[in-house]
């Protein structure tokens, strides 16, 4: 054990800065990459030569990073360390101006912090869904999402667009797009400023056009590589366009408040991805109560870009005392960055 130990060390003191993190298994394997988080027992590892790895925790000797990371220890918040070293079997140093050894039984999660200011961060998904029955009739329906954040310095944008076409018989019975542009400012680490752009087309629908744009403050709890979660209120400008075939054609114009959120969470080590987003929207009028939009799902990730998704949706309007629902299951492969 001693003469392990002592290589250990060695090797550790031979190491160049630069070179990747370094976990010791307790089978006498050595892994190099970079430590993506540890969350639920699973240490994920990007590797080179294997991309994204999942270690039981419970497999590991010890280890040892030249990153920053928020060790997080069961009873204790969050400690944030300047960089690891390996220790005896069981056990790490925590280093951050001073040095202590913690037992990797105590150690729940490990989580690279994620500044305010970055050079450039760009991710995102893209869901595809595609439905063919055979049955009385010969429907065919597609459906295509994708969202986009790309954050650079204290701005970020947000894209985020759906397109759905479906046919019966091969006539078609079913074709809309949507499509929203939001851009924050960020004020502090957790206050921002939203501007909102959203265009909508339905042909089958008697409102067959809304628009709207609008305003407000955000606040983000937390965003680093096990998630995120935000909320954002609103104070928007609604615009609907009705057709020539509708009972009463032409625009209406309306103001509202509104309340948005965004949550995602990373599971069983980044394998498995929990996420909901949405808006409820109280329209400053008599004719509707509210407008409710959300999403739900999860995602299994595959391999390194590869996913697939399940996403439940739910878009609900009150008004007139009628309330009016419409609800999607969505089952499909996707990408993601």
């Amino acid at each position: 054990m001693l003469l392990r130990t002592l290589l250990i060390f060695l090797s550790c003191s031979l190491a160049l800065p630069t070179l990747a993190d370094t976990v010791w298994l307790n089978n006498g394997d050595r892994l190099s990459g970079d430590i993506i988080l540890l969350d639920g027992g699973k240490l994920a590892l990007k590797t080179k030569y294997a991309g994204r790895v999942l270690i039981d925790w419970a497999d590991i000797d010890t280890l040892s990073s030249d990153q920053p990371l928020l060790v997080k220890r069961s009873g204790f918040e969050g400690q944030h360390s300047q960089r690891l070293q390996a220790a005896e079997a069981g056990q790490v140093q925590v280093l951050n101006g001073q040095s202590q050894t913690v037992a990797l039984a105590d150690i729940k999660q490990l989580v690279p912090p994620r500044p305010l200011i970055n050079d450039f961060v760009w991710e995102g998904n893209l869901d595809a869904k595609l439905e063919l029955e055979r049955n009385q009739d010969d429907t065919d329906e597609f459906k295509l999402k994708g969202d986009s954040r790309v954050s650079h310095g204290a701005w970020r944008h947000v894209v985020k667009g759906e397109l759905e076409h479906e046919t019966k018989n091969t006539q078609k019975v079913e074709q809309n797009w949507q499509l929203d542009y939001d851009l924050d400012r960020f004020i502090t680490e957790q206050w921002f400023v939203r501007s909102s752009l959203h265009e909508e087309r339905n042909e089958f629908e008697s409102i067959d056009r809304k628009s709207s744009y609008g305003i407000g403050p955000g606040y983000r709890f937390w965003d680093d590589e096990l998630g995120r979660f935000e909320l954002i209120a609103q104070y928007q400008r609604y615009r609907l366009h009705a057709d020539v075939s509708a009972a009463y054609p032409g625009d209406i114009s309306f103001d509202a408040g509104s309340m948005e959120w965004d949550y995602k969470r990373l599971l069983a080590g980044t394998r498995v991805e929990l996420y909901s987003t949405g808006q409820l929207a109280l329209p400053l009028i008599d004719q509707v109560d509210y407008v409710f939009e959300g999403e739900a799902g999860l995602r299994y990730r595959v391999n390194e870009w590869a996913r697939i998704s399940l996403l439940y949706e739910l878009n609900q309007t009150r008004g007139l005392g009628q309330t009016s629902a419409d609800r999607q299951y969505m089952l499909g492969l996707g990408i993601g960055w």
